[in-house]
């Protein structure tokens, strides 16, 4: 579900709804090991929509097609399979899901309007202005109108976001020079340096370098950066409502599946699809 959702709401809203409705139906006893499985969810459903995560829009507002990055879609699968079945089991062992929850949910037509006047308004200043964040802060604003808009938010996720800043700018410092000539490996390697940085840098180092086979970079830099809680946007946003997810060894030891099903899904993705190199024009 998380997956499904990341494809058209971006993978941090996704995240952070799988993390509510995980603290719900656990009982808020959820594991390190599920909030990874719920990030790299998050990442992997969005590394195949250039809606879904940032730097599938970097690629597409570059002038990447949709369908090369879409190609990311068949590693995801495999890595949602093999990590969400894992991390499922050994959270229901910990903490069995609760089978009593209310049936009875009332659905705000007007904010399900301002998601959609999001995600429309993405979609068409990138086509007509090349520019999709006029879209998205235009239908924030006319959307505040509409639904009352928690500002206090913004409280919370200060701390997080300049973390997550910090990390980019950071990241951002690496030399395009010492990147290594685009291939399938050049890609497998960028999906583990993903976790230790970020991947939106990396995705624009990427971009300059150009000729990698898109859907295959999408995926590694999106999904790659789940194995880590501070490698994608996701999991620093999640990491605010459950800071012991903070702690990196946890994080590594019980989300080792998650680093599994990156490896498991780029060689099905190399087997099945190949390496199918696309050059930018500039």
């Amino acid at each position: 579900m998380i997956a499904v959702l990341s494809t058209f709401l971006d993978n941090i809203a996704a995240a952070m709804i799988g993390g509510v409705m995980a603290r719900q139906l656990y009982r808020g006893r959820v594991s390190v090991g599920y909030l990874a499985a719920i990030v790299a969810a998050s990442n992997a459903g969005g590394a195949g929509s250039v809606i879904g995560d940032t730097t599938t829009t970097m690629m597409w507002i570059a002038g990447v097609p949709a369908l090369c990055v879409a190609m990311a879609f068949v590693p995801s699968v495999v890595a949602i399979v093999f990590s969400g079945v894992i991390a499922g089991r050994a959270q229901q062992r910990a903490q069995p899901i609760q089978k009593d929850v209310a049936h009875r949910v009332r659905i705000v037509m007007a904010r399900l309007a301002v998601v959609g006047m999001i995600i429309g308004g993405t979609i068409i200043t990138n086509v007509l202005l090349d520019f999709p964040a006029v879209g998205v802060w235009v239908a924030i604003l006319i959307g505040g109108l509409m639904v009352p808009t928690p500002w206090g938010e913004l409280a919370k996720a200060w701390k997080g976001s300049l973390f997550l800043l910090s990390l980019v700018l950071s990241a951002s410092l690496m030399p395009v020079e010492s990147l290594p000539a685009p291939s399938w490996q050049t890609a497998l390697a960028l999906g583990f340096v993903s976790a230790l940085f970020d991947n939106i840098p990396l995705t624009a180092l990427a971009i300059y370098q150009n000729g990698y086979d898109w859907g295959m970079l999408a995926y590694a830099v999106g999904y790659g950066g789940s194995m880590i809680w501070f490698g994608s946007s996701a999991g620093v946003a999640i990491t605010n409502s459950f800071p012991e997810a903070k702690d990196t060894a946890r994080w590594l030891k019980e989300g080792w599946h998650v680093a599994v099903a990156y490896v498991l899904g780029f060689f099905v993705m190399l087997l099945l699809v190949g390496w199918h190199p696309f050059q930018i024009a500039r």
